[in-house]
This record gives C-alpha cells, sequence and structure tokens, in this order.
C-alpha cells in the first residue's frame, strides 16, 4: 500500500520539537497499517508492564520485531519474547514503509513498540536514557 498519492514524502515540519509529516498516510495505507497492527495484537496482546518499584504502568503495550521493550521489578530492559514466552511478530511492511520515508536511516529498526492508552491511561514526563 502506497504511503501516499506522491512517492517521496513532503520534507515535513517541526512544531514543538516534534516532526510532522502531514499527508504521509493515505486513508487507505491507515487503514491498511491499522490491519496490520490488529495482526501484531492478535499474535502478541497487549500487556501491563509493571515498573521496578512495583507500580502497574496505565498503559498497555506490546512489540514486533526481534526484540520488545519490558519492564518489571528487575528493571528495563529489551528482550526476545513476549511475556508469554512466544517469540514477538514480525515488523509490518507498512510499518518499515514509514520508517524508510522518514527515518533518514539505513539500518532497520529491531524493535517497534506499540502503546495503547484507553480511559485514564498516561504517560507522564520522562526521559528515554537506557537506549
Amino acid at each position: 500500500m502506497p504511503l501516499s498519492q506522491n512517492s517521496h514524502p513532503a520534507p515535513g515540519l517541526t512544531l514543538r520539537g516534534v516532526r510532522v509529516w502531514p499527508g504521509l498516510l493515505s486513508p487507505a495505507a491507515q487503514a491498511a497499517m491499522l490491519a496490520d497492527l490488529r495482526e501484531v495484537v492478535a499474535a502478541a496482546p497487549f500487556y501491563r508492564p509493571v515498573t521496578p518499584g512495583g507500580q502497574a504502568m496505565s498503559v498497555r503495550m506490546t512489540s514486533a520485531g526481534a526484540c520488545g521493550w519490558f519492564t518489571d521489578r528487575r528493571g528495563y530492559r529489551y528482550v526476545d519474547r513476549h511475556p508469554r514466552g512466544t517469540p514477538w511478530p514480525t515488523i509490518p511492511e507498512s510499518v518499515l514503509a514509514v520508517w524508510d520515508a522518514v527515518s533518514g536511516c539505513a539500518r532497520a529498526p529491531e524493535c517497534c513498540l506499540i502503546n495503547l492508552y484507553r480511559d485514564s491511561a498516561r504517560m507522564g514526563l520522562h526521559q528515554d536514557r537506557d537506549e
């Protein structure tokens, strides 16, 4: 599924420090990506992570790729298996197409973290320093 009608994305714009590519994904490409991600979730269901301090996070998470981000009482890390013990599904081609279009990086990603925010789920101010 093509990203949009254009073969190359617009250069994008920066809004409050976040890079945005308006119109990068056509409605059909968005629907295809959603279907792909639903397949990932069917294979690796969302789970509720626990912080090293023992607090359940309000966000639900899953991953795709060679590894997935994981946290429990032993700390934050990347692991090669879903909490139920199965390997993570592969990263969908629709997601990789966006990576290829906007990342500027020739190296393929090893992990695709998928967060689900529902109801009162939130992600507080934090800084990722482990990667």
